[in-house]
Protein backbone atom coordinates (compact mmCIF):
# COMPACT_ATOMS: atom_id res chain seq x y z
CA UNK A 1 0.00 0.00 0.00
CA UNK A 2 1.02 3.66 -0.99
CA UNK A 3 3.01 4.80 2.65
CA UNK A 4 0.96 8.63 1.83
CA UNK A 5 -2.89 6.42 2.11
CA UNK A 6 -1.58 4.91 4.62
CA UNK A 7 -0.30 7.77 6.41
CA UNK A 8 -3.99 9.45 5.27
CA UNK A 9 -5.97 6.31 6.47
CA UNK A 10 -4.40 5.90 9.71
CA UNK A 11 -4.62 9.28 10.58
CA UNK A 12 -8.29 8.78 9.89
CA UNK A 13 -8.72 6.04 12.00
CA UNK A 14 -7.24 8.23 14.76
CA UNK A 15 -9.96 10.71 14.10
CA UNK A 16 -12.75 8.31 14.32
CA UNK A 17 -11.16 6.51 17.66
CA UNK A 18 -11.24 10.73 18.84
CA UNK A 19 -15.03 10.92 17.69
CA UNK A 20 -15.65 7.67 19.88
CA UNK A 21 -14.31 8.81 23.16
CA UNK A 22 -15.45 12.44 22.88
CA UNK A 23 -19.37 11.07 21.99
CA UNK A 24 -21.63 12.39 24.97
CA UNK A 25 -21.44 10.18 27.70
CA UNK A 26 -24.93 8.53 28.33
CA UNK A 27 -27.40 8.94 30.96
CA UNK A 28 -27.00 7.33 34.64
CA UNK A 29 -30.64 7.87 34.15
CA UNK A 30 -33.11 9.89 31.97
CA UNK A 31 -36.97 8.46 33.44
CA UNK A 32 -39.43 7.84 35.30
CA UNK A 33 -36.50 6.87 37.94
CA UNK A 34 -35.22 10.41 37.78
CA UNK A 35 -32.98 12.43 35.65
CA UNK A 36 -28.99 12.14 35.88
CA UNK A 37 -26.13 12.63 33.90
CA UNK A 38 -22.50 11.26 34.84
CA UNK A 39 -21.18 14.71 33.30
CA UNK A 40 -22.42 18.04 32.37
CA UNK A 41 -25.05 17.37 29.48
CA UNK A 42 -26.76 19.61 27.56
CA UNK A 43 -30.67 18.45 26.07
CA UNK A 44 -32.72 20.26 23.54
CA UNK A 45 -36.38 20.40 24.57
CA UNK A 46 -39.09 20.89 22.08
CA UNK A 47 -43.06 21.61 22.98
CA UNK A 48 -44.49 18.47 21.07
CA UNK A 49 -48.74 19.07 21.49
CA UNK A 50 -50.99 19.20 24.56
CA UNK A 51 -54.30 17.85 25.65
CA UNK A 52 -55.24 18.85 28.77
CA UNK A 53 -57.63 21.42 30.14
CA UNK A 54 -55.51 22.84 32.71
CA UNK A 55 -53.34 25.80 31.77
CA UNK A 56 -50.13 24.44 32.51
CA UNK A 57 -46.38 24.84 32.50
CA UNK A 58 -43.72 22.65 32.05
CA UNK A 59 -40.00 23.11 34.63
CA UNK A 60 -36.98 21.74 35.74
CA UNK A 61 -36.59 20.77 39.22
CA UNK A 62 -33.68 19.21 41.23
CA UNK A 63 -34.35 16.83 43.84
CA UNK A 64 -32.36 16.98 47.33
CA UNK A 65 -33.36 14.15 49.21
CA UNK A 66 -37.13 15.29 50.07
CA UNK A 67 -36.29 19.03 48.75
CA UNK A 68 -37.78 19.68 45.47
CA UNK A 69 -36.56 22.81 43.65
CA UNK A 70 -37.44 24.63 40.10
CA UNK A 71 -34.44 26.14 38.44
CA UNK A 72 -35.97 26.03 35.15
CA UNK A 73 -38.98 26.93 33.28
CA UNK A 74 -39.06 25.02 29.73
CA UNK A 75 -42.90 26.13 28.45
CA UNK A 76 -45.48 27.53 29.33
CA UNK A 77 -49.29 28.02 27.61
CA UNK A 78 -50.93 31.08 27.52
CA UNK A 79 -54.52 29.62 27.68
CA UNK A 80 -55.99 25.77 28.18
CA UNK A 81 -56.11 24.58 24.40
CA UNK A 82 -56.36 25.99 21.04
CA UNK A 83 -60.47 25.93 20.83
CA UNK A 84 -61.31 24.98 24.01
CA UNK A 85 -63.06 21.64 24.15
CA UNK A 86 -62.39 20.68 20.05
CA UNK A 87 -60.06 17.86 19.57
CA UNK A 88 -59.90 16.99 23.24
CA UNK A 89 -58.05 19.51 24.32
CA UNK A 90 -55.54 19.85 22.02
CA UNK A 91 -52.96 22.86 22.64
CA UNK A 92 -50.35 23.43 19.75
CA UNK A 93 -47.28 25.50 19.20
CA UNK A 94 -48.08 29.10 18.19
CA UNK A 95 -51.34 28.69 19.20
CA UNK A 96 -51.56 27.81 23.30
CA UNK A 97 -47.72 27.68 23.83
CA UNK A 98 -46.14 30.56 22.37
CA UNK A 99 -42.19 31.43 21.06
CA UNK A 100 -39.98 28.89 19.58
CA UNK A 101 -41.01 25.86 21.33
CA UNK A 102 -37.50 24.96 21.69
CA UNK A 103 -35.40 25.29 25.12
CA UNK A 104 -31.79 24.12 26.11
CA UNK A 105 -30.96 23.09 29.53
CA UNK A 106 -27.72 21.85 30.97
CA UNK A 107 -27.97 19.15 33.65
CA UNK A 108 -25.03 19.06 35.84
CA UNK A 109 -22.95 16.08 36.83
CA UNK A 110 -24.06 13.77 39.21
CA UNK A 111 -27.59 15.87 40.48
CA UNK A 112 -30.67 14.72 40.79
CA UNK A 113 -33.99 15.98 38.62
CA UNK A 114 -37.44 15.81 37.71
CA UNK A 115 -39.27 17.22 35.28
CA UNK A 116 -42.74 18.87 36.55
CA UNK A 117 -46.01 19.48 34.92
CA UNK A 118 -47.51 22.14 36.91
CA UNK A 119 -51.22 23.03 36.46
CA UNK A 120 -51.83 25.26 38.92
CA UNK A 121 -54.22 25.09 41.58
CA UNK A 122 -54.65 21.27 40.10
CA UNK A 123 -51.06 20.78 41.54
CA UNK A 124 -47.98 19.37 40.07
CA UNK A 125 -47.00 15.99 38.83
CA UNK A 126 -43.43 14.55 38.12
CA UNK A 127 -41.68 12.75 35.34
CA UNK A 128 -40.19 10.79 38.77
CA UNK A 129 -42.93 8.38 39.65
CA UNK A 130 -41.19 8.12 43.46
CA UNK A 131 -42.13 12.00 43.73
CA UNK A 132 -46.05 11.19 42.87
CA UNK A 133 -46.35 8.49 45.91
CA UNK A 134 -45.04 5.85 43.40
CA UNK A 135 -47.68 6.92 40.56
CA UNK A 136 -46.17 7.12 36.69
CA UNK A 137 -47.47 10.04 35.88
CA UNK A 138 -44.76 10.24 33.04
CA UNK A 139 -43.94 8.06 30.12
CA UNK A 140 -40.54 8.07 28.26
CA UNK A 141 -39.76 6.45 25.03
CA UNK A 142 -38.53 6.08 21.09
CA UNK A 143 -40.30 9.69 19.73
CA UNK A 144 -41.91 7.84 16.95
CA UNK A 145 -42.73 4.82 18.71
CA UNK A 146 -44.09 6.23 21.84
CA UNK A 147 -45.58 9.22 20.09
CA UNK A 148 -47.46 6.24 17.67
CA UNK A 149 -48.63 4.46 20.23
CA UNK A 150 -50.06 7.35 22.21
CA UNK A 151 -54.33 7.43 21.96
CA UNK A 152 -53.89 11.97 21.87
CA UNK A 153 -57.16 12.43 21.31
CA UNK A 154 -59.05 10.16 23.32
CA UNK A 155 -59.32 9.85 27.06
CA UNK A 156 -58.95 6.05 27.25
CA UNK A 157 -56.80 5.19 29.47
CA UNK A 158 -52.78 4.34 28.10
CA UNK A 159 -52.66 0.06 29.16
CA UNK A 160 -48.99 0.59 27.24
CA UNK A 161 -47.82 3.40 29.72
CA UNK A 162 -45.70 0.41 32.11
CA UNK A 163 -43.42 -0.33 28.79
CA UNK A 164 -42.44 3.36 28.55
CA UNK A 165 -40.43 4.04 31.79
CA UNK A 166 -37.08 4.64 30.31
CA UNK A 167 -35.75 7.12 27.60
CA UNK A 168 -31.88 6.92 28.40
CA UNK A 169 -31.37 5.20 25.17
CA UNK A 170 -32.89 7.54 22.73
CA UNK A 171 -32.07 10.78 24.01
CA UNK A 172 -28.61 10.25 22.51
CA UNK A 173 -30.15 8.24 18.98
CA UNK A 174 -32.94 10.25 17.58
CA UNK A 175 -34.48 11.56 20.55
CA UNK A 176 -36.72 10.84 23.86
CA UNK A 177 -40.68 11.89 23.54
CA UNK A 178 -42.23 12.57 27.07
CA UNK A 179 -45.68 12.89 27.74
CA UNK A 180 -47.45 13.59 31.20
CA UNK A 181 -50.82 12.23 32.60
CA UNK A 182 -52.15 15.77 34.66
CA UNK A 183 -54.28 13.46 36.65
CA UNK A 184 -57.31 15.45 35.12
CA UNK A 185 -60.69 13.46 34.15
CA UNK A 186 -60.58 11.86 37.91
CA UNK A 187 -57.32 10.44 36.46
CA UNK A 188 -58.06 9.47 33.21
CA UNK A 189 -54.33 8.17 32.90
CA UNK A 190 -54.29 8.59 28.89
CA UNK A 191 -50.89 10.27 29.31
CA UNK A 192 -51.49 12.56 26.55
CA UNK A 193 -52.10 15.85 28.30
CA UNK A 194 -48.63 17.56 27.59
CA UNK A 195 -46.07 16.03 25.22
CA UNK A 196 -42.18 17.35 24.79
CA UNK A 197 -39.55 15.90 22.76
CA UNK A 198 -35.80 15.87 24.61
CA UNK A 199 -32.41 15.33 22.66
CA UNK A 200 -29.16 15.36 23.85
CA UNK A 201 -26.60 18.16 22.50
CA UNK A 202 -23.66 17.07 20.72
CA UNK A 203 -20.15 18.07 21.92
CA UNK A 204 -17.88 20.30 19.91
CA UNK A 205 -15.08 17.99 20.29
CA UNK A 206 -17.75 15.51 18.53
CA UNK A 207 -18.09 17.61 15.43
CA UNK A 208 -14.70 18.17 15.42
CA UNK A 209 -13.79 14.73 15.43
CA UNK A 210 -16.27 14.18 12.88
CA UNK A 211 -14.53 16.84 10.34
CA UNK A 212 -11.01 15.37 10.88
CA UNK A 213 -12.64 11.72 10.07
CA UNK A 214 -14.25 13.08 6.92
CA UNK A 215 -10.71 15.07 6.15
CA UNK A 216 -9.00 12.31 6.25
CA UNK A 217 -10.77 10.00 3.71
CA UNK A 218 -11.06 12.93 1.65
CA UNK A 219 -7.32 13.08 1.31
CA UNK A 220 -7.10 9.57 1.10
CA UNK A 221 -9.28 9.68 -1.91
CA UNK A 222 -7.04 12.76 -3.76
CA UNK A 223 -3.69 11.18 -3.46
CA UNK A 224 -5.02 7.73 -4.71
CA UNK A 225 -6.88 8.97 -7.60
CA UNK A 226 -3.24 11.53 -8.30
CA UNK A 227 -1.34 8.13 -8.10
CA UNK A 228 -3.39 6.29 -10.58
CA UNK A 229 -3.47 9.40 -12.75
CA UNK A 230 0.58 9.63 -12.24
Amino acid sequence: MNTKLLSALTATAAATAMLGAAAPAHAFSFGTNGISFQQDTSVTFKFKESHGMYQSSLGIYTVNDSAISKVANLFSETKSSDNEWENEWKGTLGNTVTGSGSAVFTFLANQIYTLGLDSGDDGTVYSSSALNSNTQLAVFGGQSELWNALGKETTNVFQAAGQFTNGTGSLFNGGTLISFDDRGNSNDADFQDFAVSAEAVPEPMTMTGLALGLGGLVAARRRRASKTAS
